[in-house]
């Protein structure tokens, strides 16, 4: 459990760090007239991410839960290979990356990296990690209760972006086919 313990704590350093490149994105942004939608969702995805944490360290100690080689190897090479998908959009995405939702008028949408093949890939990323990380310690029903609310708020949040780069698209007379942000 104490290895469990640091990678849960690897990822909520990197959660931290991701805030705080956020921060300095948003601010870019922001800076050239930036329009940020959603913000009624924001603090709900907050408080999942933080809640699946936690609740990834919880649910082994007080729920006795072994490691269970069969499903933690597996699951931890996923943990790592959405790690690399994040990374990956987020180094395409360079300054428009952020955990919210901030359209820059007049900036072309994302088209390459791993947005030439997905039109959400960092969700693709966000959607593994919240299945995989509790099943490293067999924490299932971690990984069953935040994988149903995050597909309810990805919901929102999609639909969110989706919108905010189609007002953007048709206002800048473009084709909405890219992202600019993704979940803490």
């Amino acid at each position: 459990m104490p290895w469990y313990a640091l990678l849960v704590l690897a990822v909520a350093c990197e959660r931290v760090g991701e805030l705080l490149v956020a921060r300095r994105n948003a601010a870019w942004s922001l800076g050239r007239a930036g329009v940020e939608h959603g913000r009624g969702h924001y603090p709900v995805m907050v408080a999942l991410h933080t809640g699946l944490l936690v609740c990834c360290l919880a649910e082994p100690v007080l729920l006795h839960r072994p490691f269970r080689p069969a499903v933690g190897w597996p699951m931890l090479v996923l943990v790592l290979l959405a790690h690399a998908l994040r990374l990956w959009c987020v180094t395409t995405l360079g300054p428009r990356w952020n955990t919210r939702v901030i359209i820059v008028p007049g900036v072309p949408l994302v088209t390459t990296g791993p947005y030439r093949f997905l039109r959400h890939p960092n969700y693709v990323a966000v959607v593994v990690e919240i299945a995989a990380l509790p099943l490293v310690h067999t924490a299932w029903l971690t990984a069953t209760a935040f994988t149903v609310a995050n597909a309810v708020l990805l919901t929102v949040r999609i639909r969110c972006e989706n919108t905010a780069l189609a007002t953007a698209a048709t206002r800048d007379g473009v084709r909405s086919t890219g992202a600019v942000s993704r979940t803490p």
